[in-house]
Order: structure tokens, then C-alpha cells, then sequence
């Protein structure tokens, strides 16, 4: 019995991280699904802005899940260093990626500006209101 409650807080410690993953993990399944309706409507309306709209939302979507597993590597007061500099070096790589899609859509797909940055507009806010729907239910 000693030994479980000696263990506890290193549990504690795991968790806090885990948690932050759980919840990253649903706002990217939000974005996901959000994007992927919004691509089955344009594909339905405009089918030649299909491959903007997929771009668009990818662009947001890929830096922003890469940015979500930089930032919940480390967790705990002991770890406090760590975590912040994990979260500016994924910020960091977060735009450093979005800006290589803007210039691969922009310079290789000639993709037209509307769709993509609406896709990419509709991506985040999707994650908005996932965050803010999973805040309410905890």
C-alpha cells in the first residue's frame, strides 16, 4: 500500500500531459470532420476549387497537429523549462510550416486565394469552437 501512494504523484505527473493530448486530439478530429464537409460541399458546388479547399484546410490542420504534439511533450513543475520552450519551438515550426503550404499552393498549385483561405478560415475557427464546446463540458 506505501508503495502504491509513493507512486501517485509520478502518476499525477503522467496525466497532465495526457489530458492536454485527450483534448488536442478531439480538436483535430473537429477540424477534420469540419473540413472534410466543407470539401464534400465545394466538391458538390465548385468542383474546380476541390483542390484549393483541401489545401487550404491542410494547412491549418498539419502545422496546428504538429504544433498540439510539440507543445504536450513534457508536462509538471519540474519540467516547466522544458515545456516552454517546447511550446515556442513549436510555434515556431507552426508557422514556419504554414508558410511553406501558402507558398506551395500560391507558386506550384496556382491555387485561387478565396477557397484556400477559407478552407484554412474555416479550419481554425472549427478548432475554436471545438476548444470552447470541450472547456464547457468539463
Amino acid at each position: 500500500m506505501y508503495f502504491y501512494d509513493r507512486l501517485t504523484p509520478v502518476r499525477m505527473l503522467l496525466n497532465l500531459a495526457d489530458n492536454g493530448k485527450k483534448v488536442a486530439k478531439k480538436g483535430i478530429f473537429a477540424q477534420c470532420i469540419s473540413s472534410l464537409v466543407l470539401v464534400v460541399i465545394v466538391l458538390i458546388l465548385k468542383p474546380e476549387y476541390t483542390v484549393a479547399t483541401v489545401f487550404g484546410a491542410l494547412s491549418f490542420i498539419i502545422p496546428h497537429s504538429f504544433f498540439a504534439y510539440w507543445s504536450f511533450r513534457y508536462a509538471g513543475a519540474t519540467k516547466s523549462k522544458l515545456v516552454v520552450q517546447s511550446f515556442s519551438q513549436g510555434l515556431k515550426i507552426k508557422l514556419a510550416l504554414t508558410a511553406i503550404f501558402f507558398a506551395i499552393a500560391f507558386s506550384q498549385l496556382n491555387a485561387p486565394p478565396f477557397p484556400l483561405m477559407g478552407a484554412y478560415a474555416v479550419a481554425m475557427v472549427s478548432q475554436w469552437f471545438a476548444m470552447y464546446r470541450l472547456s464547457r463540458m468539463s
